[in-house]
């Protein structure tokens, strides 16, 4: 796999992975329910669990661009997203659940959106890299 598809396939799991820890985060807050100790230590029992049951191979391909094998595979990154702010703010009301999904989901999209910006910067590096080796004589 070259470098710019990996940085894009990079971006989308990275971006999937947020939205659904905004989706965890944003349903707890929906249904009511604030942060506390049992709920940080079930997501990291979901956590545990998503890991152990991960898929070994390749079972789903690609679907609309979008690797869905790696997704499967990092889907335990979810719930431990989600815990990590709501171990920082145990005492979070329903609203402030709903306001850190809302935050998780927005670094989600913010990193889709940027995914030109990482490709323009390796397409810099790259162009200098190259320029520096012919400057030198190399």
């Amino acid at each position: 796999m070259d470098m710019e598809a990996a940085i894009r396939h990079g971006t989308m799991q990275v971006t999937v992975l947020l939205l659904v820890a905004a989706a965890l985060a944003i349903g707890f807050g929906v249904a009511g329910v604030g942060a506390s100790l049992p709920i940080v230590v079930g997501l990291l029992v979901l956590a545990a669990v998503l890991f152990v049951a991960r898929p070994d191979e390749d079972r789903f391909g690609p679907v609309a661009g979008v690797d869905m094998d790696g997704i499967v595979q990092s889907l335990w990154l979810a719930p431990l997203i989600t815990a990590l702010p709501l171990l920082v703010r145990l005492s979070a009301t329903p609203g402030e659940m709903q306001a850190i999904g809302g935050l998780l989901g927005l670094a989600g999209m913010a990193n889709y959106f940027l995914r030109p910006v990482y490709l323009l910067g390796y397409d810099l590096v790259t162009a200098v890299r190259e320029s520096v080796g012919r400057a030198n004589g190399r």
